[in-house]
């Protein structure tokens, strides 16, 4: 199944919608007490998305359309990230891939939806750069979850575009600042639920850069793949549901190019993996 939060004409709360193909059903709309938003409906379990499955044969479908998209995850209790999680990632930015996985956490403000804009202000960074990364949403929480159950835990998927000011990136030791202004971390435009991707490590992910196609790899070359990522990350704390997994994205990033390829006033960039969709960010540069 495949889910969206879109925010209607005339109404100020993103809802959540069901969307198969080219129509959309808004989720609410399917029974009573049905959730509009998609951390109710993770934490509501097999039970209730079950529900939600049986009332789409009946639901009230209306094109898609162009809507307008909020972040595909809202109200997560953290967004884990995941650094140099693919070897030529690594490689071009001349940082060492650690035996173990490069874990730090994004702000919650930094999240934003499909074909949103971007901005930031010119004095704090001019080396914004992209990075198109799988997004792993936790279903029932993990703790201690031996690495056979591991993908057991998994929700579902999204796209997420990992924008980073590489200025401050190497200039502090933390990485969340960089990666954390207001926008940064664009997702969606949808949750495709876990059982639509057989495999999350046979995947295309790519991006494109004002109509260049700077990435273009395949989950395959994940260093720490995503069974790998959840039951490291369950031994040390409670992966809550709802909670979203950035897992690193691959070479090809704007700061190693010749010449660099950097983020500009009124870029476009739009990131994609197989079987998930295309996300797109608008940017802006403020004085």
């Amino acid at each position: 199944m495949r889910f969206a939060h879109v925010v209607p004409d005339g109404v100020d709360e993103p809802q959540l919608v069901l969307v198969e193909g080219d129509r959309a059903a808004f989720v609410s709309r399917l029974f009573d007490g049905a959730p509009s938003r998609l951390q109710p409906l993770i934490e509501g379990g097999d039970a209730l998305l079950d529900r939600v499955r049986e009332g789409a044969a009946t639901a009230e479908w209306m094109p898609v359309g162009t809507p307008v998209f909020a972040s595909a995850i809202l109200d997560t209790p953290i967004t884990i990230a995941i650094g140099l999680n693919y070897s030529a990632h690594s490689s071009e930015l001349g940082l060492k891939a650690d035996a173990a996985p490069t874990v730090f956490i994004l702000w919650p403000g930094s999240l934003s939806g499909h074909r949103q804009t971007t901005s930031w202000p010119r004095s704090l960074s001019q080396s914004v750069d992209y990075e198109a990364e799988l997004g792993v949403i936790i279903g029932p929480a993990a703790r201690d979850v031996a690495l056979e159950d591991a993908l057991d835990h998994v929700w579902g998927y999204t796209v997420v575009n990992d924008i980073t000011a590489r200025d401050i990136q190497f200039s502090e030791a933390q990485w969340s600042r960089c990666k954390s202004f207001d926008g940064f971390t664009p997702t969606g435009p949808f949750v495709v639920t876990a059982d639509e991707i057989p495999d999350p490590q046979d995947l295309h992910i790519w991006a494109i850069v004002d109509g260049k196609m700077v990435q273009d790899a395949s989950t395959d070359q994940m260093i720490h793949p995503v069974a790998k990522l959840v039951s490291f990350l369950s031994q040390s704390a409670t992966l809550l549901p709802g909670t979203l997994i950035s897992t690193g994205s691959p070479g090809g990033a704007g700061y190693s190019r010749d010449p660099q390829i950097f983020l500009r006033d009124r870029s476009t960039v739009t990131v994609g993996v197989d079987g998930i969709g295309e996300l797109t960010t608008f940017c802006r540069i403020t004085d």
